[in-house]
């Protein structure tokens, strides 16, 4: 479950994918292919296993080498059948999966049934350490090979809810009615994975391989990956490029300035700063759209302070007194708009975003956040604290212009203390050994176009991102249901539940943030997903 810039409880360098350094090691990429595209990247956190890649940049690999049971429209965010031929269900907990014949992996060898059924095993067991083995545990069995008590061992090495039928039905015996889980599928931890992989997994490592529209050619650290189309690739969208180069930047300015230079064809991470002169400075060759990404911030509810109703008044006051609109418009230069929900637009209606659910809370309100904060006794201590890494975009910029809006509301200079952490790992760590004391940053980015993603993960009891700590037996109760049932009615009670969790308020709505990129006058057809990632397989180099 993807925080913005993929927060997560591990943090960990991959040093394995080195291997696959190539004979060209300048850093200088082979553009000698003109229908190549070159476009900005980061090194990935984790080794490039789907079930052990849970941040952006790893994402983003994956997105082009891999396609699972689903894949997520790139338009509109639905989830559409990829290798799955049908997936079928009589009572939203057992469910038979047929895939089509056809689909092979980049080595020649076949897709099947068992390249899912092994896959997802292998990514659940909890000696493979696989950080998103949480994505299974929806299927009956998951408790034995993967026990919740750390340090105990599995009882069995399978998921007894997992069974191969033939090379092309599986069925998925659930542990819980889910009627969603279909649309989970076009997440990358469902990926399949070829027989090489478990015949050599180091082997595999050093150069991965797929059933995607992309192959990896080669990949320096710190420098370069070079992916080529697979002209054998069997799904309808098809690369209509030669291939792309993924080049390494640990700046995003310098990015910027390579782009503006013509040396880069696609940067998707613009810099704040530059954000108010991009369209210009590009010549109109500027995306910014919605995608499914809110930034909120969250209180460490595992601190007397921060519980019971006068503690609720306080971060209600709290919320009120933050100035978004000014914020975004001053800082993001309309790549963030207020949050009025947890949620995200890019959902619609239909898929849970409701604007306005927040209410009140979410509005800007001075006099009404005084009262509040009055009214419960003052902030926790005299003065709150707000925290987050700053050795990335522009954290430091909306972290104080939060404060100064706190402040300003309660005219009190001490109100709000900005508490900055070096590098993310440090913030994450002391996120995760729940160290926090005041706000502190929480941002998503959805794994996939549901509301239950946006809810169930991070608040629901001992969730695997609750980093706040939020209970409700209420709240749980709500989300049991809407799984168990389809449509509207589990729509209605997802809602339900994200307006009582607007209530508790364990977090608060900051705002929606957009998918930005830029490109070059060499390519054509540059749009971003609904996940703010380029969708590479449509760009045409001219």
């Amino acid at each position: 479950m993807r925080r913005t810039k993929r927060f997560t409880g591990a943090i960990a360098a991959v040093t394995v994918l080195a291997a696959l350094a190539t004979a060209c090691g300048s850093g200088e990429a082979d553009s000698s292919g003109n229908g190549v595209v070159r476009a900005s990247w980061g090194d990935p956190q984790h080794p490039l296993e789907p079930a052990n890649t849970n941040e952006v940049q790893g994402g983003k690999v994956l997105d082009m080498i891999f396609r699972g049971l689903k894949r997520y429209d790139p338009e509109t965010g639905e989830a559409v059948n990829a290798v799955a031929e049908s997936i079928e269900t009589e009572d939203q907990r057992n469910f038979t999966v047929t895939l089509k014949k056809g689909w092979k992996f980049g080595d020649g060898s076949p897709v099947t049934a068992s390249s899912f059924v092994d896959a997802w095993n292998y990514g659940a067991l909890v000696t493979n350490n696989q950080i998103n083995s949480y994505f299974f545990q929806y299927i009956e069995g998951y408790d034995e090979v993967h026990p919740a008590d750390e340090g105990a061992k599995p009882t069995a090495e399978t998921m007894s809810g997992l069974k191969a039928l033939s090379d092309y039905v599986f069925t998925v015996r659930l542990n819980q009615k889910f009627s969603l889980w279909p649309q989970t599928l076009g997440y990358n931890a469902y990926a399949p994975l070829p027989e090489s992989f478990f015949e050599d997994r180091e082997a595999w490592l050093e150069k991965p391989v797929g059933n995607g529209p992309y192959k990896i050619d080669s990949y320096s650290r710190g420098q370069v990956m070079r992916l080529s189309r697979n002209e054998d690739y069997s799904g309808t969208d098809k690369a209509r490029n030669e291939g792309v180069e993924l080049r390494v930047y640990t700046d995003s300015n310098t990015a910027y300035t390579d782009l503006q230079a013509g040396n880069l064809d696609i940067a998707d991470d613009i810099p704040a700063s530059q954000l108010g002169n991009a369209e210009r400075d590009l010549d109109g060759r500027y995306v910014n759209q919605p995608a499914g990404i809110i930034q909120t911030v969250s209180f460490p509810l595992y601190r007397k302070e921060w519980q019971g109703e006068d503690a609720r008044k306080v971060r209600q006051g709290l919320s009120m007194a933050i100035d978004r609109k000014s914020i975004t418009e001053r800082i993001y230069h309309g790549t963030r708009v207020p949050a009025t929900d947890l949620t995200s637009p890019v959902l619609g209606p239909d898929g849970g975003y409701a604007a306005g659910l927040c209410g009140q809370t979410c509005s800007y309100d001075p006099g009404r956040a005084r009262k509040l904060i009055e009214e419960a006794g003052g902030l926790p201590g005299g003065s709150v604290t707000l925290t987050s890494n700053v050795d990335a975009g522009s954290h430091r910029q909306w972290m104080d212009a939060v404060c100064n809006s706190i402040k300003n509301v309660l005219d009190d200079r001490g109100a709000c203390r900005v508490k900055p952490v070096g590098t993310f790992a440090d913030y994450r760590k002391d996120v995760v050994a729940e160290e926090m004391t005041g706000m502190f940053r929480t941002g998503w980015q959805m794994d996939y176009p549901l509301i239950q993603n946006f809810l169930q993960p991070l608040y629901y009891t001992d969730a695997s991102s609750n980093d706040s700590g939020y209970s409700s037996e209420e709240f749980d109760e709500l989300l049991d249901r809407a799984n168990a049932v389809e449509g509207k009615e589990a729509v209605a009670l997802f809602r339900k539940a994200e307006k009582l969790l607007l209530q508790d308020l364990p977090a608060v709505p900051l705002w929606y943030q957009n998918g930005t990129a830029g490109y070059s006058d060499r390519v054509r057809d540059v749009k971003l997903n609904a996940f703010s990632v380029p969708v590479f397989t449509d760009i045409e180099v001219v």
